[in-house]
């Protein structure tokens, strides 16, 4: 019985693992990969990062000031609140649609037309969700809005455009979940804000493990500089060496000691959970990783097919996993078990669950089917799924 992953790099061919591996990196590399994303979405400059929060930082710096409320959705992943306390701002997390995960132009409308005073004055103001909890005050007014596209589902970005207008809110584009991906008026992710972030990291729609880049598309509101400093050994060798881990831990899951195997390397520092990976504003990425990122990047899949995952709303979460991985599936490795995951960093987030009802609600019962599987690799995957779908798309 041949088992299955969520993990793309788990999944890589030996070809694969061999090109990742093996591959020489030079100082041309880094800069065909800025010359290629100031091209690909109408960049005036680009600056190659450690990993994708430190990009976002780095867009968030060079483009608000401290203290300004950016809106992100409230279904995501740390690193994207990380890279708002770096940058001294405030997330105003905004709930979601079930059907996308994203926010969407009701709820988008009702935290800015409660968030934003109408005379711009800086008295007290309080965004409330529509069941009015409080959530925020004048410290927070939205200033920025993150999109993040996730899953590469794309939001309306010409209703979200409109609304950025009438309040006067600049645009960020996140293009970890959808590199390639356009949006439904067929404009490309990463091609409308004032700045886009990529991350390389790993199970992203460019992935090399590590690394990213923020391309800023429009004069910059503050100057930031570009990070010089060189990755560090120990992190260069852990992205360039993970792929091989990831195969030695899928052969070692047919006699059950997969998981033994990944938490020792994990307690070795050899292999590095993605949240753990700490943001640094001053480091580069490798050179191998930028150009793996660029042939990745030209490879990119026709619009329409770039999403990274297929989700499902599922009852019975646990039970259905411990099927699934009797089956050969190991899908428990789900984006996201909170609505700012990892759990182990929720409590640091403080996240208003009154005000994000849907996102808290998502997060109890989504499960994730990965896309670089043919379906006949699924079917009985499928088929076990079905007992406990929720909502089956």
């Amino acid at each position: 019985m041949r088992h299955y992953f969520l993990g793309a790099a788990a999944n890589y061919s030996r070809k694969q693992r061999l090109l990742h591996t093996f591959t020489i990196g030079r100082k041309k590399d880094c800069s065909a990969l800025k010359d290629f994303l100031l091209k690909k979405y109408s960049g005036n400059e680009v600056f190659l990062t450690k990993n994708g929060r430190s990009a976002l930082a780095l867009a968030l710096k060079a483009n608000f000031d401290k203290g300004d409320g950016i809106i992100v959705n409230g279904f995501t992943c740390y690193a994207v609140y990380e890279a708002i306390r770096a940058a001294g701002m405030v997330p105003i997390f905004t709930d979601i649609d079930k059907s996308s995960l994203n926010f969407n132009n009701e709820t988008l409308s009702m935290i800015l037309a409660t968030a934003c005073p109408s005379d711009n004055s800086p008295q007290a103001t309080q965004v409330k969700s529509s069941n009015s909890v409080e959530c925020f005050t004048a410290k927070a007014i939205p200033k920025g809005i993150i999109i993040q596209n996730s899953f590469g589902n794309a939001v309306d970005i010409e209703a979200i455009e409109r609304l950025t207008k009438k309040y006067g809110l600049t645009i960020i584009e996140d293009l970890a979940h959808s590199a390639g991906v356009k949006y439904a008026d067929g404009r490309e992710v990463g091609t409308v804000g004032a700045a886009t972030m990529l991350s390389f990291g790993k199970d992203k729609a460019i992935d090399t493990i590590s690394g990213g880049a923020v391309v800023f598309r429009h004069p910059c509101k503050n100057k930031v500089e570009a990070p010089s400093k060189i990755p560090k050994l120990s992190d260069h060798l852990r992205a360039r060496f993970y792929p091989l881990f990831g195969a030695i831990s899928r052969g070692l899951s047919y006699v059950y000691l997969g998981g033994v195997w990944m938490r020792m390397l994990i307690k070795m520092r050899w292999v590095e959970k993605s949240a753990d990976n700490k943001l640094d504003l001053e480091r580069k990425i490798s050179k191998f990783e930028a150009k793996l990122a660029l042939k990745q990047l030209k490879n990119l899949k026709k619009a329409g097919e770039g999403k990274i995952r297929e989700f499902y709303l599922v009852n019975n979460r646990e039970e259905l996993l411990a099927k699934l991985k009797k089956a050969g599936y190991y899908f428990d490795g789900f984006w996201y078990e909170k609505p700012v995951s990892p759990e182990r960093y929720y409590k640091r987030v403080h996240f208003p669950e009154e005000a994000c009802p849907t996102a808290v609600e998502i997060s109890k019962k989504i499960i994730n089917f990965p896309t670089y599987y043919k379906k006949q690799d699924l079917k009985k995957a499928y088929e076990i799924l079905k007992d406990y779908e929720e909502s089956f798309k």
